[in-house]
């Protein structure tokens, strides 16, 4: 994993810093996302230092001031680098709740109901998702294939991708699920796609990619605390999920209730 540049700067001039700006240095080694949520006045009541040190202390890294530095980090923190930093757990539902709101407020309904439709109407749903987008699109399908037949997800395990493709029919559709910091095999497997019947579920980085899907369905993650969040994207596959078995209706209530059978033969589940 790639270090954090600001980091990188404080270890190259450590040994030149004096011991005020190591108590600053230390301090944000530790929480470097206080550059960006602290005032120059906060980050010195923080190290017990001054005002005028802090701002010296940026200047010794190379930074013009406390606003480039946090130009730079801000930058790094959005393409969905982890970085540790004070737990606020006051803010933390609220904050949830904000970046749900957020992502319901700007989704494009025509998108959301065309992939709905699509949902429905499709002889397969092939949902594709790597590293964190994977577990996501692995729930995306365990909620698809209790109300619908033939929905698969790829990767599997320690598989290659091309043999699946090449059976990826006309009828078909395809969700990409691809959050930020995705592979680079992602931008080619699009390009590949680009005639077949499209959806992605992402972030706004994914919003490069709109002209290549027939639905962009965006979720926001946020990016105040040290690693992403997914409770907009579960509460968009929860909706989107819930609307398709109220379209297929009885379809859906009858497989459903065969299912619930086989967890009785089998005795799957607890009672």
């Amino acid at each position: 994993m790639a270090k954090i540049p600001f980091i990188v700067r404080i270890e190259q001039q450590y040994q030149g810093l004096s011991p005020n700006a190591r108590l600053i240095a230390d301090h944000l080694q530790h929480t470097p996302l206080d550059v960006l949520s602290c005032s120059v006045a906060e980050i010195a009541q923080k190290t017990q230092t001054s005002k005028a040190t802090v701002s010296r202390f940026f200047r010794q890294l190379g930074y013009q001031s406390h606003h480039d530095a946090k130009t730079e980090l801000n930058a790094f923190r959005a393409n969905g680098y982890p970085m540790y930093m004070e737990s606020d757990q006051s803010g933390a539902l609220n904050r949830e709740i904000q970046r749900i709101e957020q992502t319901w407020s700007n989704l494009d309904q025509d998108q959301l109901n065309g992939l709905i439709k699509s949902i429905c109407e499709a002889s397969r749903i092939t949902l594709i998702g790597f590293r964190n987008s994977y577990p996501v699109a692995l729930h995306f399908r365990q909620q698809l294939l209790q109300i619908r037949s033939k929905v698969r997800l790829l990767p599997q395990p320690g598989q290659t991708l091309s043999e699946e493709l090449r059976d990826i029919s006309d009828d078909e559709l395809v969700i990409l699920v691809g959050f930020r910091r995705r592979p680079k095999i992602f931008k080619p497997l699009l390009e590949k796609l680009q005639h077949h019947n499209v959806a992605l579920l992402a972030d706004p980085s994914g919003q490069i990619y709109a002209e290549q899907v027939k639905q962009l369905i965006i979720c926001q993650l946020g990016q105040e605390q040290a690693l992403d969040s997914y409770a907009a994207p579960m509460s968009v596959i929860s909706i989107i999920c819930n609307q398709v078995f109220s379209q297929l209706d009885k379809t859906a209530d009858r497989r459903i209730s065969e299912i619930s059978s086989l967890y009785e033969e089998l005795d799957e589940l607890e009672k």
